[in-house]
């Protein structure tokens, strides 16, 4: 029965397993679930999963283990500053989960977690307060993870732009210069150029409007001068006018504002002198001015000047005509004259009625306009002594947006003007352009079978090209299919995560597989000793009346029994012996593996420090090819 007790006490640093009983089975402890909990359980698993922490799927695991791991994995992933080693390690004692616990929760306030959390919650595994950390830590991990995949993103295409270019940026490289010149050439030919200067003697300009007015001038830029003023007198006529007499006065102004720009021009290009690079150049402004001429004006000038040279050759050659031929000319060219004469007086009378007629009308609209502005200054008195009792503010508001009307509507007929010429003006573009096009078919034809002939030349030599290219691709194929079948720095990453993962997970099993032999051999050898004990039993059951029957058999029984006594005593103090052994010899493994797994916590804390290191170290090499360069 010695042999029962070798199970009694747990090895230290053990995961509790199953219980059993005397008889080898195992004991059904009744427990209690709580549905609610579960579903958390459940929602936690499926949010470390979609973050990327796929060993909450392994089923061999503890729903702490798969917890606690999922939120260690998710802090190591924020890649936040603290001064706390998060090791986590599965199948761990009671001390080691609560030291593991305390330092999570003492970690998340410094990474500003908005939701509390105890230790005692988790090792309790209260899933339902779990659950929001866990959100937010795995939220907080994949925005980080973004925000690294973002930064190796944009320092790799950094890298390799230092090595290598794309077709389109040496494209564009290319075209640059040509760029470029091109943009230089059309600025210098577009860049204002001076066309008249300010005479020395002319008078200095005092208003600042006149001397900016000045200087567009000598750049050969005739702009009018702001009609704000006119808009300031004609705006409140506009409002209680009606509209036949508001266009007249309109008119009218606009026509003595035009004079008085002109006038002003005039006497500014009075004090300028053309520029020497200007001289003998037909301006724009003088070929419109030929053009606006009348035709009437162009015949008629054309006419005397055709009159005067025969007048001029028959004065050169009085030798060669007679008299009376002479004469005849004469008379001829007196009668032309006083026809022309006639037509002029008679074009001239027109103008005359016509001017007249106006003039009859311009004084009835005079005195039409001068009654109906005595009737206006009446109303405008009566309107006065209104306003002085209504509201000041709506009376300026509405006075506001009767001239911010009336701007509007000057600028949309400026605009309009503005198409019109510029419609034209392309109109006319366009006409040269057919002119010219028509003058140059027969160049085009030739220069189009020149392209032709190259485009030929310029095809076999793509064709060619294109092979090489197709040569070039193949035995790119094959170099990478070679570099594809050596793995990638990542990929041997993942298949070392992948075999400790196996490892791991044989290590579990070997585990309990040597627990169940171990196991079985105890019961085994409690089975043999049992056995014995039971032979051992019957054997003095069967001859305990035969021993009775004498003294001396009963002594002889008697030294038998105390030799199996002191038989089973030697037994047990040798198992005892064995089992001190034993205890120390797993006290001894014990601190080896404590002092190797204090080294393991060191490596991976240097590790870790020697990777953001390096990081540091990168970006500083960076930063200094970056002031290098610039």
């Amino acid at each position: 029965m010695a042999a029962a007790v070798v199970f009694n006490r747990l090895p230290t640093g053990s995961k509790l397993g199953p219980q059993y009983d005397q008889e080898g089975n195992v004991i059904e402890v009744e427990t209690r679930e709580d549905e609610e909990q579960n579903v958390k359980l459940t929602e936690i698993l499926e949010l470390l999963v979609a973050a990327g922490y796929f060993r909450a799927r392994i089923k061999g695991l503890s729903p702490f283990d798969k917890v606690v791991g999922g939120m260690t994995w998710c802090i190591t992933t924020c890649n936040f500053d603290i001064d706390v080693d998060l090791l986590f390690q599965e199948n761990s004692t009671i001390g080691q989960k609560i030291a593991l616990t305390e330092k999570i929760v003492s970690v998340l306030p410094n990474m500003k977690c908005p939701h509390r959390l105890e230790p005692h919650q988790i090792q309790g595994l209260d899933f339902i307060h779990i659950f929001p950390v866990v959100q937010w830590l795995v939220k907080r991990a994949i925005e980080t993870r973004e925000e690294m995949g973002d930064y190796i993103r944009a320092f790799s295409i950094s890298q390799f732009q230092k090595t290598h270019s794309l077709l389109e940026d040496d494209d564009f490289k290319q075209r640059k210069d040509k760029a470029m010149k091109t943009v230089i050439e059309v600025s210098d030919v577009y860049k204002p150029q001076r066309k008249y200067k300010r005479l020395a003697g002319a008078g200095e300009l005092v208003d600042e409007e006149s001397r900016v007015h000045s200087t567009l001038l000598e750049f050969g830029r005739k702009y009018g001068f702001s009609k704000q003023s006119k808009t300031e007198t004609t705006e409140d006529k506009k409002g209680i006018l009606p509209t036949g007499l508001a266009a007249e006065i309109t008119k009218l102004s606009e026509d003595d504002l035009e004079a008085a720009e002109e006038l002003r021009i005039k006497t500014l290009m009075t004090g300028m002198a053309a520029m020497a690079t200007e001289e003998g150049k037909l301006t724009a402004s003088s070929v419109g001015h030929i053009v606006g001429l009348q035709s009437e004006e162009i015949k008629q000038i054309a006419s005397e000047y055709a009159e005067k040279q025969s007048e001029l050759s028959a004065e050169d050659r009085p030798e060669r005509l007679g008299a009376a031929q002479q004469y005849r000319r004469q008379i001829a060219s007196l009668s032309k004259q006083i026809l022309q004469k006639s037509k002029q007086l008679e074009e001239l009378q027109v103008k005359y009625n016509e001017i007249q007629a106006t003039r009859e009308e311009e004084k009835k609209k005079l005195v039409e306009v001068m009654n109906y502005g005595q009737k206006l200054d009446k109303e405008l008195a009566n309107l006065e002594a209104v306003e002085s009792e209504a509201d000041s503010s709506i009376l300026e508001k509405l006075r506001e947006l009767v001239t911010m009307n009336e701007g509007l509507k000057d600028q949309e007929q400026q605009f309009r003007n503005h198409c019109r010429e510029e419609m034209a003006r392309l109109q006319q573009n366009i006409e040269n352009l057919k002119s010219v096009a028509g003058n140059e078919e027969a160049e085009v034809k030739e220069h189009g079978e020149l392209i032709e002939q190259q485009y030929k030349e310029d095809r076999e030599k793509l064709q060619k090209i294109r092979l090489l290219l197709a040569r070039r691709n193949r035995e790119i194929a094959v170099l990478q299919r070679k570099i594809d079948e050596v793995p990638s720095r990542a990929e041997l990453t993942q298949y070392q995560r992948r075999f400790v993962e196996l490892y791991n997970q044989v290590a579990a099993t070997h585990k309990e597989t040597k627990q169940f032999f171990t196991l079985y051999n105890t019961l085994d050898d409690k089975k043999v000793y049992l056995e014995k004990e039971v032979n051992l039993l019957n054997s003095i059951h069967d001859n305990f009346q035969q021993a009775m029957a004498s003294p001396a058999t009963r002594e002889q029984f008697l030294r038998q029994m105390e030799q199996i006594v002191e038989g089973i005593k030697q037994n047990r103090m040798k198992l005892e012996k064995k089992k001190q052994e034993n205890k120390m010899r797993r006290d001894q493994l014990n601190d080896e593996y404590l002092e190797v797994l204090e080294k393991q916590r060191l490596y991976f804390k240097t590790v870790k420090e020697f990777k953001e290191e390096c990081r540091k170290n990168e970006m500083l090499l960076n930063k200094l090819r970056t002031m290098g360069i610039s």
